[in-house]
């Protein structure tokens, strides 16, 4: 995956709080996982023990501060400063996943008109407190409906290559914030309202809504190397079949079966299936990725999921 040398990176879709603590606590609203990313052994919908539904409320503004624990601050100075072009984005990943960030926007904005909310990303280390509750890295990336925010810590992709044993790349980094922005796009629609919390099962809703992401993930990247960013060039210079073959093996490795059987127990136990089997989550991915239709991304409207 190349960025377009030349294009301009915007870093106001991302909220800096690294090297800033915040402690575990309580909050509103349902996290949603980022595919069981960064939970060994089990796999869960819901990152903190709570039961509410989250409404998408008001401090969800781009690049507001709101949400912000104790003692946490946000700074994007350096990143601002370090993060200017796609040449940046090729040469740093913080950069990249704010190209990432910026592309997925342009493209959602496009699809969905005024129906479309840009948010953040917010990246943090250690822990981070949020409108869900409290998180930490283990939880792996996440989307909070309550506050509208996504966020990572961005050793998870050092994790998935070491832990699950997958061969990265940027390609697949853009791939994991396009899923968590795919639930951005469902709190918008309403889609998560079709979904019992904490409901699990090979055909669940909860499994539904994950393979969903996958697809709108996918959606957006058949459109990347078009999409333009303000100025009106296309900050993906290129997305090959490298790439492509690195998402799948992601993919296929953040499902339930695999977490279970090689992360796990070693046991697979489909009724604890909460985001889909690796084979269901890569035909998804590639449903979006081959179409380039999000219409073609209902999973709650078929009877065969894979």
């Amino acid at each position: 995956m190349r960025y377009s040398e030349r294009a301009d990176v915007d870093t106001s879709g991302i909220q800096d709080r690294r090297g800033r603590g915040g402690g575990l606590g309580g909050g509103r609203g349902l996290a949603v996982g980022g595919g069981g990313l960064g939970v060994v052994g089990v796999v869960v919908l819901v990152l903190f023990q709570l039961l509410g539904g989250g409404d998408g409320g008001a401090g969800a503004a781009l690049g507001g501060l709101s949400g912000l624990g104790q003692g946490e601050t946000a700074d994007n100075t350096e990143l601002a400063a370090s993060c200017t072009s796609g040449a940046d984005a090729n040469a740093s990943v913080d950069c990249a996943v704010a190209a990432d960030v910026e592309s997925i926007q342009d493209y959602w904005g496009q699809v969905l008109g005024d129906r479309y909310q840009p948010t953040v990303t917010v990246f943090f280390s250690g822990s981070v407190q949020t409108d869900c509750g409290g998180a930490t890295s283990g939880s792996g990336p996440f989307y909070c409906p309550a506050d509208q925010r996504v966020y990572i810590d961005l050793s998870f992709f050092d994790q998935l290559q070491q832990q699950f044993g997958a061969q990265g790349g940027l390609f697949v980094n853009a791939y994991v914030i396009a899923h968590e922005y795919g639930h951005h796009v469902q709190n918008l629609l309403g889609t998560n309202q079709q979904v019992t919390p904490g409901e699990t099962g090979p055909t669940s809703g909860t499994v539904r809504l994950e393979l969903q992401a996958d697809c709108y993930a996918g959606s957006w990247a058949n459109h990347a190397e078009t999409v333009p960013d303000e100025s009106g060039v296309p900050l993906i210079a290129e997305i090959n079949d490298d790439d492509l073959a690195r998402a799948l093996d992601a993919a296929g490795r953040i499902g339930d079966d695999f977490i279970q059987r090689n992360l796990g127990g070693g046991t697979v136990d489909q009724d604890a299936f909460s985001h889909g089997s690796s084979e269901q989550r890569q035909r998804w991915f590639l449903t979006g990725y081959e179409t380039g239709d999000p219409a073609r991304c209902d999973t709650f409207a078929t009877d065969d999921l894979g």
